[in-house]
């Protein structure tokens, strides 16, 4: 039977604590960006000032949480030097440090000797997990659940090291 993924807004709702999130690609199809990046590669910029026109419903769930006193924190992995869709994320972080956010960057190349997941995820109080499965093509899949202590355990431990040695995004150039 097909397992049933709640919205990321409900998981985050639920969080007394904490939620991390790896990501791990050079490259996302993530649909709901796909006009933003192409406007981003036509020399179109965010106004991070003029919050009202790109505060969503992720920013707020974030905020909420964030409120309630939930730390969240993002380490991406990335290719140097780094792929056009990366840079555009990057020109996109202040977004996500304004909703509450500690975003961090880890160049692969400092990898080498870290066990590095193979999806991305989500880890919600330390007892959650949600895989996020991607295509060859960086198209979004599917997300997948689970809460085995082993698995979420073994996750937790490797987004913490990659964390450690990730680069405060107010620091990390591109």
């Amino acid at each position: 039977m097909p397992q049933t993924v709640p919205p990321f807004a409900e998981l985050l709702a639920g969080c007394s604590r904490s939620a991390v999130h790896l990501e791990t690609r050079d490259l996302y199809g993530v649909a709901e960006e796909d006009a933003d990046f192409a406007a981003w590669r036509d020399g179109w910029e965010y106004d991070h000032a003029d919050r009202s026109s790109w505060w969503n419903g992720f920013h707020q769930s974030v905020a909420d949480a964030v409120a309630r006193g939930v730390a969240i924190r993002r380490a991406r992995v990335v290719s140097e030097p780094a792929s056009e869709y990366i840079r555009y994320e990057h020109s996109c972080t202040p977004q996500n440090l304004t909703a509450g956010e500690d975003v961090r960057w880890l160049p692969r190349r400092l990898a080498s000797d870290l066990l590095l997941p193979g999806n991305d995820l989500w880890i919600f109080d330390d007892r959650l997990i949600r895989f996020s499965l991607f295509g060859g093509d960086g198209r979004f899949v599917a997300d997948v659940m689970g809460d085995a202590a082993d698995v979420v355990k073994r996750h937790a431990e490797a987004f913490e090291a990659i964390w450690e040695r990730a680069i405060p995004h107010q620091e990390y150039r591109i």
